[in-house]
């Protein structure tokens, strides 16, 4: 059973049990921020499926776009496994910049790729989430199902409330999210779940350049200097 399974499987735990966990928990985030501050220049955070094979659009996009972040002098931050991971780690690796992976522990699909110079491997996917927002300049979206939905929503939701500052999300392949978006444009903000204003976190592109466009332009902005 993995420590997350065992701490929200079990109802009622001894307080030297609690302890235990706890102190896990928060080794895991120490070392996690050790290995963020490993990383030194801007850094983008890419998600997507770990089903996504090499020679698919979703592949060969994200590893693309991670060499043009290497080659604009950033590092590439990913969940470490395969997939749309493996390919901006990849891509990243092969146009000579720092690529990174936060990998997780999982019964299933979800073994470290060969393409990272920093790595670490997570068993607590709170902790895991919490580096892709401490490394994170900006964060490119590829399609992905849960997992990938779970980190978009979040980076998000900490934008939304301010509790990061307003990176850029870029949402790569426009067919894709398009259904998401719509819905959020003539469902949420109809009924009033989510403000006009908080549309503008979402940008889309199916264009490589235009996504590093983007993240660059807007950490520039931020940073008060030109691209």
């Amino acid at each position: 059973m993995t420590d997350d399974r065992e701490l929200l499987f079990q109802t009622h735990e001894s307080p030297a049990d609690l302890r235990q966990h706890t102190e896990r928990i928060a080794d895991e985030f120490f070392h996690g921020f050790e290995t963020v501050e490993k990383i030194d220049r801007p850094a983008v955070s890419f998600f997507g499926s770990a089903r996504s094979e090499e020679g698919s659009a979703a592949y060969e996009a994200a590893r693309a776009t991670a060499g043009l972040f290497a080659k604009a002098g950033w590092a590439v931050v990913t969940g470490g496994g395969p997939g749309v991971m493996e390919a901006a780690n990849r891509g990243c690796q092969e146009a000579g910049g720092l690529s990174v992976g936060f990998n997780i522990e999982l019964p299933h699909e979800q073994g470290p790729n060969l393409y990272t110079d920093i790595a670490m491997t997570f068993h607590h996917f709170y902790a895991r989430k919490t580096m892709f927002v401490k490394a994170a300049e900006g964060f490119c979206v590829f399609p992905g199902g849960f997992g990938t939905a779970d980190e978009l929503f979040e980076s998000l939701t900490l934008i939304q409330t301010g509790k990061v500052v307003h990176f850029p999300v870029v949402l790569f392949d426009s067919e894709y999210w398009a259904p998401l978006v719509e819905w959020a444009r003539t469902r949420a903000v109809r009924d009033g779940m989510i403000s006009e204003r908080d549309l503008g976190l979402i940008t889309m592109t199916d264009d490589p350049h235009e996504a590093v466009a983007m993240v660059l332009e807007s950490f520039s902005h931020r940073n008060g200097h030109s691209a």
